[in-house]
């Protein structure tokens, strides 16, 4: 029987889920604080927890903040977060605490009970022996065609995106390695710990990749670059390779930020790529860049179907329409992204992603939709939810 573990110190609310749940099917087993809850998540291993925010000795958002820091590579428990607050920047801090959804009391009870097997049905696909799930270990690469056309600002915010909406644990690699720009972007000072630490170590493994990841407010773990170019070039192409493969057996997803000289480190990071995002803009020296980018990725052998067009700031007038651009390349853009200058220039030049800053903004809503492409196209095919077992019990 599946177990839910319930922590509220209502006793109405209690009451009412117990019954609730008790009635589809599940075991229950309620805290009143959330000293109690970490307790009885430690001791009963439930398989959803559903998480007042508004709790004695510990809240919601540091019960959840310290079960995410707890679990082991891969483990991951369903959490629903539940309160009495509509505001966004509520929302936005559960989820950054760990939270998979969030629901605003008072709820219906079907929708409560839709969330809890949509994120349950979501998570017991991915669980391996012993109800551990295992990572995913899918690399998505994002290659500017050339600078400037954005192309580290949506891998920030796409990792993020994966994290935050489709619980995924996320690694972030800044691989432009004498100039990489995460730093900046996600306000990180020169004294973060970067892949040149790996370099001066006799072999890499998991055990010394763990300890220089940063870990960023959004949940997403970070790979930086070093902090100056003379260390960008202690960084090899066969250190680079061992790195991402290891980095794939820790996590769901491994992003790279790749260096847009097509050279033997770049083609390390893009061999290891289960998609390749070529982002561009709809100018004719893009274009150019483009058509010979796919020319080389075609002659070292890469297949058509990974790699995947991105037109970044698909709407601003550049003189070549959408159309045009399809035409000259004589494919279509998997994926189109708005321009909302301002949006990205402020989230760039505070150090907060706009997924984070603003996360119903235009912008923020598409990089949700490339996201959930990735997962159809890179998350194995979901098994049959288990709603018949409790419909014939």
């Amino acid at each position: 029987m599946t177990k839910i573990l319930v922590v509220d110190d209502d006793p109405n609310v209690q009451r009412l889920l117990r019954v609730t749940l008790k009635q589809d099917g599940y075991e229950v087993v309620v805290a009143g604080d959330g000293a109690e809850g970490l307790r009885l998540w430690e001791t009963e291993s439930p398989s959803l927890i559903l998480l007042d925010v508004t709790l004695a000795k510990l809240d919601g958002y540091e019960v959840a903040t310290t079960i995410r820091g707890a679990e082991g590579t891969g483990a991951h428990v369903p959490i629903i977060m539940l309160t009495a607050e509509k505001e966004v920047e509520q929302k936005v801090r559960g989820l950054r605490a760990g939270a998979d959804d969030y629901l605003v009391k008072p709820f219906h009870q079907a929708e409560l009970l839709a969330r809890m097997k949509s994120l349950l049905a979501r998570f017991s696909t991915r669980e391996g022996p012993g109800g551990i799930r295992a990572p995913m270990g899918k690399l998505l690469a994002f290659y500017g065609a050339k600078g400037g056309v954005g192309t580290t600002t949506l891998a920030i915010n796409a990792a993020i995106a994966l994290h935050q909406e489709h619980s995924r644990r996320v690694a972030l690699v800044d691989g432009v390695l004498q100039f990489g720009d995460h730093r900046v972007f996600l306000d990180l000072g020169n004294d973060r710990k970067s892949i040149s630490d790996l370099v001066s170590a006799p072999s890499i493994d998991s055990d010394l990749i763990k300890s220089v990841m940063v870990r960023h407010d959004s949940g997403v773990d970070l790979l930086l670059a070093p902090p100056s170019p003379e260390d960008g070039d202690l960084v090899h192409e066969a250190q680079m390779d061992q790195a991402l493969t290891i980095l794939r057996t820790m996590y769901d997803y491994v992003v790279v930020d790749v260096e847009k000289r097509l050279g033997d480190l770049t083609l390390s990071v893009l061999d290891h790529a289960d998609l390749i995002f070529v982002v561009m803009t709809a100018d004719l020296s893009c274009l150019k860049n483009v058509r010979l980018v796919l020319e080389a990725l075609g002659r070292v052998g890469y297949e058509s179907s990974k790699v995947k067009l991105l037109l970044n700031r698909s709407n601003a007038f550049t003189g070549i329409s959408v159309q045009a651009a399809e035409g000259a390349l004589k494919r279509q853009f998997e994926i189109k992204i708005t321009n909302e200058y301002r949006v990205a220039i402020s989230a760039q030049n505070s150090g907060t992603p706009f997924t984070v800053s603003k996360p119903d903004s235009p912008l923020a809503r598409e990089i949700s939709v490339l996201a959930a492409a990735v997962e159809r196209e890179a998350a194995p095919p979901a098994k049959a939810a288990p709603a018949a077992k409790v419909a014939t019990r």
